[in-house]
């Protein structure tokens, strides 16, 4: 009998009425990001996901791994069924379990019975396989207080199933479901772990980067496209917006004081990502923005290029400590490429001295000097798309 993947919902099993359209974009997305892996039968019963091969020669080590990126699932298990009896249960756990009771001192059995209508308890399954174990591995011991290993049984509808831990999934809730949304990204560390955040809340996201040629090289844009390629194994599959930005930068630089050179630029910025996000139905745009990190920061500056956007604006990062910016970004994968040295527009012409707390009106002064709508339009006529998700081998491609 094959291996089985068992996934538990998260948060999903919280929802009301609307709870089916939530589990379906999650069915969605799970057998999506399967269909790069293998072969499966993908359903759902009684708030968990069955994932069944349906041949003997699916990849079940790369579909695991897969599954514990896909927003909305609290945990994976990797799991063996057998028929619903006492001795079958007991025979499965002696085979599959085999090392882990070999290399463990000691170990205990939970059951988990969702099938009401078996005729034992918990605790009397428990307490059979665990007499069973016992007598086939004489070397590891019983212990229910602190069990090095934890053999786990779930008797369900239609079989039971034996399994060692649950890996932990990647929670949050089914990208798709919460809309979409415009996500600026640069080459830095914080803009993918904010768009990882935002997506994790079951959202779609356009990410936008802002291309500065020849003062940011083509490896600095490339740096981009792999940061969100490798953000496509939790957010699906995206289309970077690429915008050219050189002319803008070069306008503000000749025409406008240098002190506010920074704090404008970031308005050309969130005017842009307003428009793409108009032509795309997004209703929020996401920075990787954290309160006083650095000059463009401060609350007048936020409040200063926020002023040109009409949909929210959504900072996921503003309370964090660097630290835990990188913290996470190396959990999901992106600190090494964050941190190639390739730089992005941001670092184009950095004033001396940024004017950080500035008045919205001196802003607007300064600006006044720019032909605003017509450098807007012009990037958006220049913007290059470039798709990413994943191959047929489980990875990432342009």
């Amino acid at each position: 009998m094959r291996d089985i993947i068992l996934l538990k919902l998260g948060e999903i099993v919280l929802k009301g009425l609307n709870r089916r359209f939530f589990e379906q974009k999650l069915l969605q997305n799970v057998r999506r990001r399967l269909s790069h892996v293998g072969e499966f039968e993908v359903n759902c019963l009684q708030s968990t996901i069955y994932v069944e091969p349906k041949t003997d020669f699916e990849d079940m080590d790369a579909a695991e791994e897969a599954l514990c990126k896909i927003f909305g699932i609290a945990s994976v298990v990797r799991a063996a069924g057998c028929e619903k009896t006492p001795e079958a249960m007991a025979a499965r756990a002696i085979e599959y379990m085999r090392d882990a009771m070999l290399s463990a001192k000691s170990f205990k059995v939970e059951t988990k019975r969702a099938d009401k209508s078996f005729p034992m308890t918990s605790i009397e399954i428990s307490r059979y396989v665990g007499g069973h174990l016992a007598d086939a591995y004489p070397g590891t011991k019983v212990d229910v207080n602190e069990p090095e290993l934890t053999v786990r049984l779930e008797v369900r509808e239609r079989q039971a199933y034996v399994h060692g831990a649950p890996r932990p999934g990647a929670g949050g809730l089914p990208v798709g479901c919460g809309g979409i949304a415009v996500t600026l990204l640069s080459g830095g560390i914080d803009s993918p772990v904010s768009t990882y955040m935002i997506a994790k809340r079951g959202v779609h996201m356009i990410p936008v980067h802002f291309f500065s040629f020849p003062y940011t090289s083509e490896l600095a844009k490339q740096k981009v496209l792999d940061l969100a390629s490798t953000l496509t194994a939790y957010c699906g599959r995206m289309t970077v917006e690429v915008v050219p930005f050189t002319h803008i930068q070069t306008e503000i630089r000749q025409k406008c004081p240098e002190e506010y050179f920074t704090i404008l630029m970031r308005r050309f910025m969130m005017r842009i990502a307003q428009a793409i996000a108009d032509r795309n139905g997004a209703k929020a745009i996401v920075t990787g923005e954290n309160l006083g990190q650095v000059a463009s920061q401060t609350m007048e500056a936020l409040g200063c290029t926020a002023a040109v956007c009409r949909v929210p604006v959504l900072r996921p990062l503003i309370g964090f400590d660097k630290e835990e910016i990188v913290q996470r970004s190396r959990q999901i994968g992106t600190f090494e490429l964050s941190t190639l040295p390739y730089e992005d527009c941001c670092t184009v012409f950095t004033p001396r001295h940024p004017r950080t707390r500035p008045r919205l009106d001196a802003v607007e002064e300064a600006e006044s000097a720019l032909d605003v709508e017509a450098l807007v339009q012009e990037a958006l006529a220049g913007i290059e798309r470039v798709r990413v998700g994943p191959d047929a081998e489980g990875g990432v491609k342009l």
